[in-house]
């Protein structure tokens, strides 16, 4: 995770404000280093190749997700127990925003006896809670500063729920858990504590609305917040969309530009086939989760934020990409 400085506080109407808030959010700027991987591995399709949330693997039986995530180094060494749990909840995610069904995870850990322990714990707590195996892993003892990651393959029933498959006039929906609370050191609304033991059928309805056709595109709001989550989903096209915040699902008592920058432990952004927006809502609905319309995709580029009135632009993806990636 990023940053431990709280976001400014956005009252009002302040939109250009709220916007300016986020697009400088470390969250957000930090993934222009991604470039790098087209810099060294030359540009790729993006279906193909860099751009989702995971990689989609043709097998003799069908096709498989597989992912992987690195836990920040500061979050690991502050609370390596709860950096186990997040290797587990960024894949379990991270399969489902593709539309996959977790299958199992890995994990290599490099730290000290007690580090090392608090971390596996954490990923025991974090494959209990989404039901998926600890498959396996390798453990590195180490003096010095802790890290872990951890990597997922999921299996993949329907069409991938994919950022290729956005196009103009599709509904944008925002989909998150909004009953917890936020951590107060790092930019992470955690709510598998209150969703329980409904952590794994919470995560499932991505699965089913990509087998159902419901769903075409997803992406999971993950480090760099809502609002550069959702840059990153568009970029490929590039897409643009105007988001009425007043739309946006948000907890009780948490600002807003501190919940459009954080990690939420369930938000997802998805865009609905045409026609079907009540079938996508209705899922997470049923199960308590928020869920709603916040704009619809075109074909401008551009990211905007509409509120009581007001618009503001966040970031023209045809001059400013996010990750800096290249496609062939």
């Amino acid at each position: 995770m990023p940053s431990t400085t709280p976001p400014p506080t956005t009252t009002g109407s302040d939109v250009a404000a709220l916007a300016h808030a986020v697009r400088s959010h470390p969250g957000w700027t930090a993934k222009s280093a991604i470039g790098l991987v087209s810099e060294v591995l030359g540009p790729s399709d993006w279906e193909l190749g860099p751009g989702d949330d995971g990689a989609v693997v043709p097998t003799s039986h069908g096709r498989v997700v597989a992912c992987g995530e690195a836990m920040w180094p500061p979050f690991v060494e502050r609370d390596p127990r709860a950096a186990g749990f997040a290797a587990v909840l960024t894949n379990v995610n991270d399969v489902a925003a593709m539309g996959g069904r977790p299958l199992g995870l890995v994990d290599t850990v490099v730290a000290g006896e007690q580090a090392a322990r608090a971390i596996l714990e954490g990923l025991r707590q974090g494959c209990e809670l989404f039901g998926i195996p600890l498959l396996g892993g390798h453990l590195t003892p180490h003096d010095g500063p802790p890290s872990v990651s951890a990597f997922a393959i999921g299996d993949l029933g329907g069409h991938p729920l994919s950022v290729t498959r956005c196009a103009p006039g599709q509904d944008l929906v925002v989909a998150a858990a909004v009953d917890g609370r936020m951590r107060p050191d790092f930019p992470f609304f955690p709510a598998f504590e209150q969703r329980g033991d409904r952590c794994a059928g919470d995560i499932a309805v991505l699965a089913t609305l990509a087998e159902s056709g419901a769903a075409v595109a997803a992406k999971d709001i993950s480090m760099a917040g809502l609002a550069g989550s959702l840059a990153m989903m568009l970029e490929w096209g590039p897409f643009g969309v105007e988001v009425d915040l007043d739309a946006v699902p948000r907890p009780a008592g948490v600002d807003l530009t501190a919940w459009l920058t954080c990690f939420p432990s369930f938000g997802f952004l998805l865009a609905a086939a045409p026609g079907r927006t009540a079938e996508v809502l209705a899922a997470f609905h049923e199960r308590g989760l928020a869920a709603a319309v916040v704009g619809a995709l075109d074909d401008s580029g551009v990211l905007a934020f509409r509120r009581d009135g007001d618009r503001a632009q966040v970031v023209d993806l045809r001059a400013e990409p996010v990750t800096r990636l290249s496609r062939a």
